[in-house]
């Protein structure tokens, strides 16, 4: 009897002994997690993240001020439409111009230009108007333009800079290979981390840098086309000393039009 299960014992060793050494070998073996924080993977860039963070900080600043300027009602002050259209029916050239200069915007800067042109006695050559009227829009749209194409320069730029991220890492990484061989592939793993962190980067900067890019701009090229046609209107308006047909559908231009009348 006491043979039998020393046999036993003997069998349960051979099939349980593997399993449990595997099961410890595999416990052992295990790989711990470790939580990586953002300003460990940033160290992990190296010096292509400098760059990369001061693009994100300028991307982030010409958000908030194209956000801030480039808006319909900042750009074109649709509420002071019927005060100028009342003023251009009147044929009141000075305080047209006056009421421009104390509300100066992107519509009242190029109103205000082509007003100058305007002779104190009644007389106006409006070719000299509209000639006045182009020369100020080119240059504020030019100005206004600049900040919106900074996000371009950084929407472009930004990937570049993280793929020449990557290739320092890779030399780093091969560099490595070829003077420790594979003895160390922490320093390797090292060298290509930082290749896909700086290559992560730079898409992150450049897909939101074009996609604003792209919405202030065709935004900002509406608003330009709704300016020449608000003022092409008013100087209608202070030609002919009645309102050009479709004026009132415009925006602020129905109670302008009831203004204008009374």
């Amino acid at each position: 009897m006491s043979k039998k299960i020393i046999k036993l014992a003997f069998c349960f060793s051979l099939v349980l002994g593997p399993v449990a050494f595997a099961q410890d070998g595999a416990d052992a073996e295990e790989p711990t997690v470790q939580k990586t924080t953002l300003m460990a993977m940033i160290k992990q860039g190296g010096w292509s993240m400098y760059p990369l963070g001061l693009f994100s900080v300028l991307m982030v600043y010409f958000i908030v001020q194209n956000s801030l300027t480039l808006r319909e009602k900042v750009l074109l002050r649709p509420d002071m439409m019927p005060d100028f259209i009342k003023l251009m029916k009147d044929k009141k050239v000075l305080e047209a111009h006056t009421l421009c200069k104390e509300n100066e915007t992107l519509f009242t800067y190029v109103f205000a230009a082509g007003l100058e042109r305007c002779s104190a006695s009644g007389e106006i050559d409006y070719g000299k108007v509209k000639e006045a009227i182009d020369e100020a829009s080119t240059e504020e749209v030019t100005q206004y333009m600049k900040a919106i194409d900074y996000l371009s320069i950084i929407g472009a730029t930004a990937p570049m800079l993280g793929l020449l991220g990557t290739v320092s890492g890779m030399i780093k990484a091969f560099q490595t290979i070829g003077s420790k061989g594979m003895g160390k592939p922490q320093e390797l793993a090292g060298n290509i981390g930082e290749a896909l962190v700086t290559t992560a980067t730079g898409l992150i900067i450049a897909i939101p840098a074009m996609l604003t890019y792209f919405y202030f701009r065709n935004n900002f090229i509406k608003s330009t086309a709704t300016l020449g046609r608000n003022i092409g209107a008013l100087l209608d308006t202070l030609e002919s000393g009645e309102l050009p047909l479709g004026f009132e559908s415009m925006g602020g231009a129905g109670g302008a039009s009831k203004t204008a009348a009374e």
